[in-house]
């Protein structure tokens, strides 16, 4: 499924339900890799000619994924890769994904970047942005994209969201 562009994204919570971290490859930054290398071994890994990604199991999931009373959680919380930070939503310089008009996000410095959506997280309710999510959720996930934020507080699960959780 292609991107959805962002406008069309009412609100966004985690669920819990794994699906971020199966079937997708995480690429990893080299301060990334080095970090989980440090911490876990480079068993963890996975090499290629050009980039580094997180391990997957036999299953197609990530390594690091793992079910704790029926939610999936991440054991790399503590230093989590940026793209599985994002997920589901795509940072980017240039409209790759078509319908700019519709994608464009004008950052607070005058810059354009261009928003996009996985389509397939269930996370995401559809509809007209409301002010929390454009103001919180998606400012975050542009400040972390930017690198002028590492820790998540709205566009993550856990304790920090102030809105009631739809778990599944």
């Amino acid at each position: 499924m292609l991107p959805v562009p962002w406008r069309y994204v009412q609100d966004w919570s985690c669920t819990v339900c794994g699906l971020c971290c199966k079937g997708f490859d995480v690429v990893l930054d080299f301060p990334e890799w080095m970090k989980i290398v440090r911490a876990y071994g480079v068993g963890f890994t996975e090499p290629s000619i050009s980039r580094f990604y997180l391990k997957r199991k036999s299953d197609g999931t990530c390594v690091f994924l793992y079910n704790f009373s029926g939610r999936w959680l991440c054991a790399l919380q503590h230093m989590k890769p940026v793209a599985c930070k994002l997920w589901p939503f795509k940072v980017l310089d240039k409209p790759r994904y078509g319908r700019p008009n519709e994608a464009v996000y004008n950052y607070g410095d005058g810059r354009k970047l261009y928003i996009y959506v996985d389509p397939s997280c269930i996370g995401l309710q559809w509809g007209t942005p409301n002010q929390d999510f454009l103001h919180t959720t998606m400012a975050e996930f542009v400040d972390i994209a930017l690198g002028l934020r590492e820790k998540q507080f709205y566009s993550t699960y856990g304790v920090f969201r102030p809105k009631p959780w739809k778990l599944i």
